[in-house]
């Protein structure tokens, strides 16, 4: 019974900020939060100051009322105050840290009756925050015992060609493959047509319950690969179905079984990918030696785990990962998306069962054991997944790493920026 009842609190929870990854829709008034260190980068004990513009027209505009706030991200204000913008900018005196992580400065505009926001976000010394999560003793166990019991269910592959989808150069395929956990795996293949070996590709998804997608631009290129869901949905559904799942019965499917390492959601969500991994790797096109991931939001935490995982795994690329360091809120400071542990969760999900299964979920201990090259991007001003978090998983990382940083970005991407991200990994999987 309290399992059900735990179950069913989880149903109702808010998963605050959800994951989209857009990038934001412009606006006739902006308002530009602007640090004073043009890399948003300063050492313990800089001051980090703020500049306020509010611009109509890309014509500055006063007076204006304002509300500022300054303080660590995600949490609560050190500094608020409503004032009058009464000529051409306002400075603000932010402070500094004497600790690494990022101080973040956010403004409210009113203009013609409306309120515009914007933000800016000073990072501290961030290549040296430290995890707040801990590392089970028996992390490696777990996760090794899981794939044996993976590696023993037969793929059972079905796949299903979609002429309508197809290119003059790649076919187009659901696939259907048996997962763990007597569950089905959907994705979309997309494959070149031209006979030969290939590099592969896994791409995995962010949050929410959405279709797969062919990647006919990658397969032209000549790579095979297969975009994947987490929920055991098939790919090809009318587009409501998808919705009415969002908005009913997985959401907050993040969640779901939180207190139980062995029944959390993403248990076979992680081994999904790997499962997708065997598919990929028994096709008669692949090359047997170039396989890489790519994901942004919560698909940056799949690809941190899925190379993490997996050793066929050569090459990693992705953006803005999720379920980084879920405990910062338990140590005062911003924690990972879905924020188990900010102040609306809290009462639901601090218990010690909750803290443990997480340990075993946390990209952070992911990011430890990885061995392979990777490619990272992602904002400063990332108010879905904090770049405190972020950058928790990133310095936990001993093998080789490039980071590419776009700090005015919240949590979406430039079309350059995610040109970057995949080039990057093509580049790599064609050596």
């Amino acid at each position: 019974m309290k399992k059900l009842i735990y179950s069913f609190l989880c149903m109702f929870l808010i998963c605050s900020n959800q994951s989209a990854i857009s990038q934001p829709v412009e606006q006739p008034v902006k308002v530009m939060v602007v640090p004073n260190h043009t890399d948003w980068k300063y050492r313990l004990g800089d001051s980090a100051n703020f500049t306020v513009t509010v611009l109509q027209n890309s014509i500055p505009v006063y007076p204006v009322k304002l509300t500022y706030e300054v303080g660590l991200e995600k949490m609560k204000p050190t500094q608020l105050k409503t004032v009058t913008l009464t000529e051409g900018r306002l400075n603000v005196q932010g402070g500094t840290l004497l600790q690494p992580g990022f101080l973040r400065c956010i403004v409210t505009a009113e203009v013609d009756g409306k309120q515009y926001r914007n933000l800016a976000t000073a990072g501290f010394d961030v290549l040296h925050i430290a995890p707040t999560v801990e590392k089970p003793a028996d992390f490696d166990n777990f996760w090794n015992k899981a794939m044996s019991e993976l590696a023993k269910i037969p793929l059972d592959v079905k796949m299903v060609l979609l002429p309508e989808r197809c290119s003059a150069l790649s076919n187009v395929f659901q696939v259907n493959i048996q997962n763990f956990g007597n569950s089905r795996l959907y994705g979309i293949l997309t494959i070149p047509k031209k006979e030969g070996k290939y590099p592969a590709v896994l791409k995995v998804p962010g949050a929410g319950v959405w279709p797969s997608s062919p990647d006919i631009e990658m397969a032209d290129k000549g790579f095979i690969v297969l975009d994947i869901g987490i929920h055991g949905i098939p790919a090809t559904l009318d587009t409501i179905v998808y919705s009415n799942l969002n908005t009913g019965a997985l959401k907050n499917y993040p969640f779901f079984n939180a207190d139980d390492k062995d029944r959390f959601y993403y248990k076979r969500v992680y081994l999904g990918c790997i499962r997708a991994n065997d598919f990929l790797t028994t096709l008669p096109q692949y090359d047997g030696m170039h396989l890489g991931v790519t994901g942004g939001s919560q698909g940056g935490a799949l690809s941190f785990v899925t190379a993490s995982l997996d050793k066929r795994v050569k090459y990693l690329s992705l953006f803005c990962p999720a379920l980084c360091d879920l405990t910062g809120y338990l140590k005062s400071r911003a924690g990972g998306w879905p924020h188990f542990f900010n102040e609306s969760n809290l009462p639901y999900f601090n218990k010690k069962e909750v803290i443990t299964t997480l340990s075993y979920y946390d990209v952070v201990n992911f990011a430890k054991n990885l061995t392979v090259e990777g490619f990272y991007s992602w904002g400063f001003n990332d108010e879905t997944c904090p770049p405190t978090t972020m950058f928790a998983a990133f310095n936990s990382i001993t093998a080789p790493k490039t980071i590419l940083l776009y700090p005015d970005t919240g949590h979406w991407a430039y079309t350059e920026q995610r040109t970057k991200i995949i080039d990057w990994l093509l580049k790599k999987l064609k050596e």
